[in-house]
């Protein structure tokens, strides 16, 4: 059978309604796609195990069930997509699950309370779902065996060890029905220093003959610009004799809004890539790593898109033609959110880095600098006009569009301030009016975020923004007295404005690294 499908990130903090995924599920099956893959760390229920998900939305068996009955209904196959080694930076923060930790959120090896709790998941899953696929996770492990593991048993072959935990999961998935597939990175990371692509990678062969015959490896790329890339890396899956799945992505990561032109940079070669290596299973990600900040919806002719690519249509006319004739929306209007990114190369994630960036420190000044200016009024009023004219999907552009409107304003704030306060005193005193008006902007961004998170998602996870966006106002309302203490002769100097700011080699766009240069 040949699959299209969608995975879903319902880990990291957002996990959808039900309500929500069966629209998803609505929207998947009129583009032609027939399989879903719910991911889900530990937001899932199991029985006797009170702290799996805990306060963290997770899903009860009834809700899977009713999830994985719908889909059934529409013609899609509900994937469970789920971790048995690493990834679990939830679980493991519960002592509860002390003895089965390595290092950092990954599991233990060779430790039999692991596999206790990896047959519980298999057995769970069997009780909720009807497809007897799973995807078994197995990424980016990149400590594994290094932790208690090297301390109990001493260092022994990494790629000998992963090759035995993996031996050990796939029987207890075929002791409850299942057939695995699994991402696949780690084999290569592990043959390559630490790389997950290259060309001419070679993995031993006395690994590759340990490989499980039944198990399917999962590739997952979404960074190469160039087909060639991933011709040769579908050429190096060939020399394994495994066969393997293609996952690629939709780049909702680490922002408010999908990475409009990344996405067709990187997948467009590697679908054609795909097709030529005659790959069945084609997949794309929509991941939330950096808190769920994305609305999956606002990937709607994305995946479209792609299925259509997939499907050997490249024709950018029919696509939008064919967008619109389904949902009664402008793909362009949807590309528009992307420009919030507000930079020259719309591949990187920008938005939410002006959001954060600390107002006094000013830790990604250097970035504005670089970037230059960015003209967000527009930007602003072509996204509001959108509102008008995009129907179910409304409540998304208005959200973008508070935001865009803040970054009118926050954008360069923090270079803007560091250059007045070089100035003198006089320069410094409009800026205490514009920390009040940030503030205003924030406050309606943050009522309009909270809409779309309560439409989309259970509530659990929202408190991380409330968190996040509070601290952007506090720190605003900090600088704000800060300039006041400084123009009255409260205070000699504010000593963060007396620093130079320094550039990068890469910046980055996480909340933890732009709110400080200390330890949040």
């Amino acid at each position: 059978m040949k699959r299209y499908g969608v995975m879903l990130d319902c880990s990291r903090n957002g996990v959808m309604k039900v309500s929500e995924v069966k629209h998803m599920i609505d929207a998947l099956s009129k583009m032609g796609y027939n399989a879903l893959e719910l991911y889900t760390e530990d937001t899932f229920e199991i029985k006797d195990e009170p702290y799996f998900g805990y306060m963290r939305g997770r899903y009860t068996a009834e809700e899977i069930k009713e999830i994985d009955a719908y889909a059934i209904s529409k013609g899609v196959e509900l994937i469970p997509c789920i971790q048995t080694l690493a990834h679990f930076t939830s679980l493991v923060r519960h002592r509860e699950y002390r003895d089965v930790l390595d290092v950092n959120d990954i599991l233990l090896i060779d430790e039999p309370k692991t596999y206790q709790l990896i047959d519980k998941i298999f057995k769970t899953l069997a009780e909720n779902f009807s497809s007897r696929l799973v995807n078994i996770g197995m990424d980016e492990a990149h400590m594994m065996g290094k932790g208690k593991f090297l301390d109990k048993y001493g260092y022994q072959d990494r790629l000998e060890v992963f090759v035995r935990h993996l031996n050990k999961v796939v029987d207890i998935a075929k002791k409850y029905g299942f057939t695995t597939h699994m991402w696949s990175d780690m084999f290569f990371r592990l043959a390559n220093n630490g790389e997950p692509y290259g060309k001419n990678i070679k993995i031993p062969q006395h690994i590759v003959d340990k490989i499980p015959e039944d198990v399917t490896l999962a590739y997952w790329d979404y960074y190469h610009y160039n087909k060639s890339d991933y011709d040769s890396m579908f050429k190096t899956y060939s020399e394994i004799g495994a066969p393997v799945w293609f996952f690629g992505s939709v780049w909702t990561c680490c922002g408010f809004v999908p990475l409009w032109d990344k996405v067709f940079d990187t997948m467009k070669p590697a679908i054609e890539s795909a097709i030529e290596h005659d790959i069945d299973n084609i997949f794309f990600c929509a991941w939330g790593d950096g808190g769920r900040e994305c609305s999956y919806f606002a990937s709607l002719p994305l995946f479209y898109a792609l299925k259509q690519f997939s499907d050997g249509n490249f024709d950018c006319q029919k696509i939008k033609d064919g967008f619109y004739n389904l949902f009664g929306v402008d793909m362009d209007d949807f590309a528009l959110l992307s420009k919030v990114n507000g930079a020259k190369d719309r591949r990187e994630y920008i938005s939410s880095m002006h959001l954060y960036n600390d107002c006094l420190l000013g830790l990604n000044d250097e970035y504005v600098k670089d970037n230059g200016a960015v003209n967000y009024a527009e930007y602003t009023k072509q996204l509001t006009a959108a509102v008008e004219r995009t129907g179910e999907f409304s409540y998304i552009f208005d959200c973008i569009a508070a935001l865009s409107s803040v970054l009118e304003l926050k954008y360069d704030f923090g270079v803007r301030l560091r250059n007045a306060y070089a100035s003198g005193k006089p320069a410094l005193k409009p800026f205490i009016d514009e920390c009040d008006e940030i503030i205003n902007r924030i406050e309606k961004f943050y009522w309009k975020l909270k809409i779309m998170w309560h439409k989309e998602n259970k509530s659990f996870g929202f408190e991380v923004q409330t968190v996040r966006i509070g601290g952007v106002i506090q720190r605003l309302k900090d600088c704000k007295e800060r300039i006041s203490d400084y123009l009255s002769d409260v205070v000699d100097s504010i000593e963060e404005l007396t620093q130079d700011t320094l550039s990068h080699p890469e910046y980055d766009t996480q909340y933890f690294t732009l709110m400080s240069a200390g330890t949040i």
